[in-house]
C-alpha cells in the first residue's frame, strides 16, 4: 500500500510544479485550461439540467426579493439621473469623489432650502383645511345648515354609526397597516438615497464589471450599446425632473393668479405626480380642476383650458428641446408601459417604466432588428 501512496505525492507534486511554473504577473493564477466538450451527451444533459435549476432558483429568489430589487433598481436608475451632472464635474478635471460629493450636498442643500419654504405654508394650509373639515362636520350634526338637511335626508350619521360598528376592527387594523406602509416608506426612501449614493461613487466600477462579463470579441459592441442606454436613461430622468419643476412652478402662479385656495399643496402636488409619465399630468390636471372648481365654476373651465394648452405647450415645444439627446418613445408605448409598470409595482412601477422601455427600444434597435434583417 506504500507504492500507491508515493504514487499519488508524485503526482501532486508534479501538478505544483507545473503550476509554479505558470504562475507570471498577468495570471497569477495561471492560464485557463482548454475547454471541456460542451457537445459530449453527458455535458449537454448535465448542463441542460443544470442550468434549468438555476433559472428556477433565480426566479424563486427573485420573487422571494422582489420588494428589496426594486428599491436597488430605482436607487440605480437615479444614480444614472445623477451621472452625467458628476461625469461633467470628472470631464473638467475634478476627482470623482469630490464630484460625487459636491453632487449630493448640493442636492441636500436644495432640499432643505426647498422643505424650508414650503413646509411652512403647507402646515398653516393643512391646518386651515383641518378647520374647514371640522366646520363641514359641525354643519352635518346641526339640521338648520344645508349640510345637516343633506345628511340628514341620507341618514348619513346612522349610516356612519352603523358602518364603523360593524367594520370597527377592520377600520383600526387599516389604520395600523397605514402606519407600517408610512414607516416602510420612509425607510424604503433613505435605502434608496443611501444606494444612489453608493452607486454614483462606484458608477466606474461598475461598468467595467458588467461589460466584463461579455465575450471579448463582443464586448466593444456591448459597451458601444451600453453606454447609449446609460446616457439616454440619464438623459432622460433629468428632462423629466426640469418638466415636473417647471409644470409645479407655473401650476402656482395660475392658482395664485386665480385665487385658488391651497396653491402652494397643490402646485407641489403637481409637480409630484408628473414624475410619473403621461398618467401623472392627467391626474394632477383634475384634482386642480376640482379645487378650482370650489372656487367657481367659470374658474374650473379656466383652469382645464389652461392645463390644455401648457399640456400642448409641453408636448409640442418644451418636451423635443428637453429631451432632443434621450429615446423618443412613441406615445402609445409610453402608455402602456406606465399602465404595465403601475400594475405590477404600483407608483414606482410607472416611475421606472419609461426607462426600462427607452432600453428595450435601444437593443431592439441596435441589437434585435440588424440580426432580424440580416437573417
Amino acid at each position: 500500500m506504500a507504492q500507491p501512496h508515493r504514487t499519488d505525492e508524485g503526482a501532486i507534486a508534479a501538478a505544483e510544479a507545473t503550476a509554479a511554473a505558470e504562475v507570471t504577473p498577468d495570471h497569477p493564477m495561471g492560464s485557463a485550461g482548454a475547454p471541456m466538450d460542451r457537445r459530449a451527451p453527458f455535458t449537454v444533459g448535465l448542463l441542460a439540467a443544470a442550468g434549468a435549476l438555476v433559472a428556477i432558483g433565480v426566479g424563486v429568489l427573485a420573487w422571494l426579493a422582489i420588494d428589496v430589487l426594486v428599491l436597488i433598481g430605482l436607487a440605480l436608475v437615479l444614480a444614472l439621473g445623477l451621472e452625467p451632472a458628476v461625469s461633467g464635474m470628472v470631464g473638467r478635471g475634478w476627482r470623482r469623489p469630490v464630484a460625487v460629493t459636491t453632487v449630493c450636498v448640493g442636492l441636500a442643500l436644495l432640499s432643505a432650502g426647498f422643505f424650508a419654504i414650503v413646509i411652512p405654508p403647507l402646515v398653516t394650509q393643512a391646518g386651515s383645511l383641518s378647520t374647514e373639515v371640522r366646520r363641514v362636520l359641525g354643519e352635518l350634526q346641526t339640521q338648520n345648515s344645508p349640510w345637516g338637511r343633506w345628511a340628514g335626508q341620507l341618514h348619513l350619521q346612522e349610516r356612519v354609526a352603523q358602518y364603523v360598528d360593524t367594520n370597527g376592527s377592520s377600520i383600526a387594523q387599516g389604520l395600523v397597516g397605514f402606519g407600517a406602509q408610512v414607516v416602510g416608506a420612509v425607510g424604503g426612501a433613505v435605502v434608496v438615497l443611501v444606494l444612489t449614493v453608493y452607486f454614483l461613487a462606484a458608477f466606474p466600477s461598475l461598468r467595467v464589471g458588467v461589460y466584463r462579463l461579455a465575450p471579448h470579441s463582443r464586448r466593444p459592441r456591448v459597451i458601444l450599446v451600453g453606454d447609449s442606454i446609460l446616457a439616454q436613461v440619464g438623459a432622460y430622468l433629468l428632462a423629466n425632473l426640469f418638466t415636473s419643476v417647471v409644470i409645479a412652478v407655473v401650476s402656482f402662479v395660475w392658482l395664485i393668479s386665480m385665487r385658488v385656495p391651497y396653491a402652494l399643496s397643490l402646485a407641489v402636488l403637481v409637480g409630484l405626480l408628473d414624475l410619473v409619465p403621461t398618467v401623472g399630468a392627467i391626474i394632477a390636471g383634475a384634482l386642480v380642476v376640482l379645487a378650482a372648481a370650489a372656487v367657481s365654476w367659470p374658474t374650473a373651465v379656466a383652469t382645464i383650458v389652461f392645463y390644455v394648452v401648457y399640456k400642448l405647450f409641453e408636448d409640442y415645444l418644451l418636451w423635443p428641446r428637453v429631451m432632443s439627446r434621450a429615446v423618443q418613445i412613441p406615445a402609445w408605448l409610453t402608455v402602456v408601459a406606465v399602465l404595465i409598470g403601475g400594475v405590477l409595482l404600483g407608483l414606482v412601477g410607472a416611475f421606472l417604466a419609461i426607462p426600462v422601455s427607452a432600453a428595450a427600444l435601444v437593443i431592439l434597435r441596435e441589437v434585435v432588428y440588424p440580426r432580424l434583417d440580416s437573417a
